[in-house]
């Protein structure tokens, strides 16, 4: 396998999440927060195991065998990506969302400090430097579009809104972190079963956890998933493709440069509002999605 291999795996993962979220988009109104984040899941398992039934008889790679440590990984990693999920939406109820918002992009941060800590992952002080301007780009960027300025940031930090920020990027870190290391658990040889077989197992839980949480909380919402099957299906395939390309990355890679090159998503947005919708940019904006384009080459160049 040939080392540079995750960089167009995670290209072509941030591509097709940012496709997902923009189908997302149009279920808002017919269906409840937590019915499109369950679209997420449910729609993408069948995409998924599909594709893990085709790799296993192509390829001919021997099932993995499940173990304890992959099992709790695949769990907590699925919890902590439905509690991200859950607090981003109970953020946006507060008046000072936009600074929690801010503070909920320092996603990549949280990776590189859980991947030390659980997986015992290291980075040099060079990747050190490339994700930190990378971080205070995304920084930039949130502010530039939540229109909000520095001091009213610094302010802000009293708030409720800036702990669930932090909170929730601390359990979508945590999310990468555990399903990187529940698929690095499994013994097998082939990094693209191990990264497969992790997603699968993963939609699974995530799937049954949702539709629990469904059927007690909120009645008929199960139902309103359903029977907006076209627009679903959509959104389930954009996001199995996503899926799968992020967790062969993580698999690869540690998954803090992964998740750092990640943000390529927000330059494709980006181009995307001047090019396509040409909306206005703020200088801010243009500030932090330079400082993310010049994190992201720092770690093309040494990744």
């Amino acid at each position: 396998m040939e080392a540079w291999i995750w960089i167009p795996i995670t290209i072509f993962a941030a591509f097709f999440q940012n496709l997902r979220s923009a189908l997302q988009k149009h279920l808002k109104g017919k269906l409840s927060d937590s019915g499109a984040a369950y679209v997420r899941f449910l729609y993408a398992l069948p995409f998924v195991l599909s594709y893990l039934i085709a790799l296993k008889y192509v390829s001919d790679t021997p099932w993995p065998t499940p173990n304890i440590k992959f099992l709790l990984f695949c769990t907590i990693g699925g919890i902590c990506q439905i509690l991200f999920t859950v607090l981003l939406l109970w953020m946006f109820s507060f008046k000072s969302f936009a600074v929690g918002t801010t503070f909920s992009k320092l996603e990549i941060v949280m990776v590189a400090l859980l991947g030390t800590i659980i997986l015992s992952d290291t980075l040099n002080g060079y990747a050190c430097v490339a994700i930190a301007i990378s971080a205070f780009g995304l920084i930039v960027l949130s502010l530039g579009q939540s229109k909000i300025s520095v001091a009213n940031l610094v302010i802000g930090l009293k708030d409720k809104s800036t702990a669930i920020g932090l909170l929730s990027a601390a359990f979508l870190g945590g999310s990468v972190v555990f399903f990187r290391g529940a698929s690095l658990s499994l013994e097998t040889d082939s990094w693209l079963m191990a990264a497969t077989f992790t997603l699968a197992i993963s939609l699974v839980i995530q799937s049954s956890i949702m539709s629990l949480w469904l059927a007690l909380l909120e009645k008929g919402e199960i139902t309103r998933v359903l029977a907006n099957w076209r627009l679903a299906t959509a959104v389930g395939v954009a996001g199995s493709l996503a899926s799968m390309g992020w967790f062969t990355a993580f698999t690869i890679q540690n998954a803090s440069y992964v998740r750092a090159l990640g943000q390529i998503e927000l330059l494709f947005t980006f181009f995307v509002t001047i090019l396509v919708f040409r909306e206005k940019v703020t200088a801010m904006e243009y500030i932090g999605t330079a400082l993310i384009a010049l994190g992201i080459f720092l770690i093309l160049l040494k990744g």
